[in-house]
């Protein structure tokens, strides 16, 4: 491409969809007493556009952080994601889910659709499929958590996340038990803990010592699951990495983990067998590939955290697909209030799972995905 014919950004947009259907309210076992509204539509998502008439689509950025934003990045190449996210970064620092995540992937979907290649082809992927796990979203009782879980398996899933801290260990266990006894062997489980919501040492729900998360662990590896999700909170360091060396299931974490020395520092220090960066945490997914070639580095496994329901989630599909040292993809998926299929009714050609547990990644430019033109409110 010559110096002439570069692309330019000209223009960076929050576009806002119709809601199509007001699905529910669901309670997260994250913040209990809370509560997560469940929509098909609504929302918005963000445009970068270019002198070219090429637009590349990410999550929502928030619209505060807009003039930054265009101050920086109008008349600049797409290509130059690295100094984008630099900058943006320094002079456009937004809250987590809420901060340029978007415009970051929009970025790099404007590279793929520049290149004519979808984005894990870009990143030297080669696998065309990945195996999403349904991660349930509420702290439910034994018997509802077996009754999904059976449903799942009859639909081919292949793995499924549940949530527990509830106040006593034995109810976690029967939770896990009721479970395994619906799946047998046929499904992966994992376990999530949330303990490490909070950068401090505060958060809502029942709060687990030392103890209590070496306890749980050991239960649950005689249960065989496939990881114990951050038992302990996010910056105890020395108790995970002293947690790692006396059990044996592995321990996963790093969801709310905003840098990538954050992670450098837990690879260093021993901490979680498992790496969950999550874009809309770490402002897109160029800082997200340093903590992939991390984990490799370091001898980890590497699952992205959910990537926020529709677009971001588009995203991590292409990350999955390609990185060898990734099992699996996060897929919020609670039905019926919490169905993934919600949220990604933003789009007109949306992957869904198949009757096998897989999800096929787009193979168009870019994300591969387009937002649905008839949900698209006009200014």
């Amino acid at each position: 491409m010559s110096e002439n014919s570069r692309l330019k950004i000209t223009d960076i947009k929050i576009i806002n969809l119709w809601t199509i259907e007001e699905i529910g309210e669901i309670e997260p076992a994250w913040d209990l007493g809370g509560r997560m509204q469940m929509r098909r539509g609504g929302g918005s998502y963000t445009e970068v556009h270019t002198d070219q008439g090429l637009v590349g689509i990410g999550p929502r950025t928030d619209p505060s952080l807009l003039p930054s934003a265009k101050a920086h990045l109008v008349g600049k190449d797409p290509f130059d994601t690295e100094q984008h996210t630099a900058v943006l970064r320094y002079y456009a620092a937004g809250l987590p889910y809420r901060g340029v995540a978007g415009i970051d992937i929009a970025l790099w979907d404007l590279v793929g659709k520049a290149s004519g290649q979808p984005l894990y082809k870009i990143w030297g992927g080669a696998k065309d499929r990945v195996k999403p796990y349904a991660s349930l979203i509420k702290l439910s009782t034994p018997e509802e958590r077996a009754e999904l879980a059976g449903m799942l398996k009859s639909q081919g899933w292949k793995a499924l996340k549940i949530r527990i801290h509830h106040e006593t260990l034995k109810q976690d266990i029967e939770t896990v038990e009721a479970v395994r006894n619906a799946v047998g062997d046929d499904m992966d489980i994992m376990v999530d803990a949330n303990q490490a919501q909070s950068s401090g040492d505060w958060q809502p729900g029942f709060q687990w010592d030392f103890r209590r998360a070496v306890e749980t662990a050991r239960e649950l590896q005689q249960l065989g699951c496939f990881w114990l999700e951050e038992p302990l909170p996010r910056f105890q360091f020395h108790r995970l990495s002293e947690l790692q060396q006396k059990v044996e299931i592995p321990i996963a974490g790093g969801e709310n983990n905003q840098l990538v020395p954050e992670f450098l520092w837990m690879c260093q220090e021993g901490v979680y067998d498992l790496l969950q960066p999550e874009s809309m945490v770490m402002d897109g997914v160029t800082a997200l590939r340093k903590v992939g070639v991390l984990a490799e580095v370091y001898g980890k496994q590497i699952v992205p955290h959910h990537g926020g329901g529709d677009l971001g989630v588009i995203a991590h599909l292409h990350l999955v697909a390609s990185w060898r040292h990734a099992p699996y993809m996060e897929l919020l998926h609670d039905p019926p209030i919490a169905d993934y299929r919600h949220r990604f009714s933003i789009m007109s050609n949306p992957p869904i799972t198949d009757d096998e547990g897989y999800m096929d990644v787009p193979q168009g430019p870019g994300l591969g995905v387009e937002i649905d033109k008839d949900l698209i409110l006009e200014d």
